[in-house]
């Protein structure tokens, strides 16, 4: 099956704060250095990792195009990773990464570029989920209480408490199959639409998309503070592999 991976990377990420970033002229959540590499390159090696994948189409911003167009090939020399220049939206940006895609493309999974833990596991059950149905995400059950509130009047005010087993968060990969997504995108863009991810485009068709269980390691590095949980992740993740190194060397 041909599976494409497109990762929107294109954002300013304004929650950092000015400063954070480490790429020389950025304040931008992507391109902060996570020992040593981006995170965004983090993640691309994630999907690199499954063979399932054909291809993975960054979308950056205009100035970012050389830099990771030259980055990508040395890390990436099989040729699978590629960059396209990006929108001012995450729907523009997505949007212009599926132009660039084949039409025997089969799949097509959208993920957070700031979400370097999702594991293989994890996004071969969404692939598999996709491949199945035609739409399908990663979303994990709340493990708070959510409540309804409203706002009108300067305070926030409780109308109501949801309940917990009719909700999900949403994470990413979002995969849906190439001629769907592709329809969505264009009706959306007819209508005006603008949606908050992948999912809730696809949904105004009528079509169910399917939700696989994610995980709370599958974080989205959007605050400082998150940069702290994500180097404990990736020392972790770093231990187990070595440990999986070590112990296949015995056998």
């Amino acid at each position: 099956m041909n599976v494409a991976v497109i990762l929107p990377a294109a954002g300013l990420g304004t929650r950092m704060g000015r400063g954070s970033a480490e790429k020389t002229g950025a304040s931008r959540k992507q391109f902060m250095l996570l020992e040593g590499s981006p995170i965004l390159l983090h993640t691309v090696r994630k999907f690199a990792a499954s063979e399932r994948v054909r291809e993975i189409v960054v979308a950056v911003r205009a100035e970012d195009l050389q830099w990771l167009g030259d980055l990508l090939p040395r890390e990436f020399p099989d040729g699978r990773a590629r960059v396209v220049e990006g929108g001012n939206s995450r729907q523009q940006s997505v949007a212009n990464a599926l132009a660039t895609l084949g039409p025997d493309t089969e799949l097509v999974a959208v993920h957070d570029a700031v979400r370097p833990f999702i594991d293989l596991e994890t996004i071969h059950n969404v692939l598999d989920e996709a491949a199945a149905t035609g739409a399908a995400i990663v979303g994990v059950v709340p493990v708070d209480t959510v409540k309804q509130v409203s706002r009108g009047t300067g305070r926030a005010r409780i109308r109501g408490t949801l309940q917990r087993d009719k909700l999900v968060l949403a994470q990413t990969p979002q995969v849906f199959r190439y001629d769907l997504i592709v329809r969505a995108f264009e009706t959306a863009r007819q209508d005006g639409f603008v949606g908050t991810d992948e999912s809730s485009l696809v949904e105004r068709l009528d079509v169910e998309v399917s939700v696989v269980p994610g995980s709370d390691r599958n974080i989205k590095i959007t605050k400082l503070g998150d940069m702290d949980l994500a180097r404990l992740f990736l020392q972790e993740e770093t231990a187990r592999d070595h440990a999986a190194s070590v112990k296949e060397a015995r056998l």
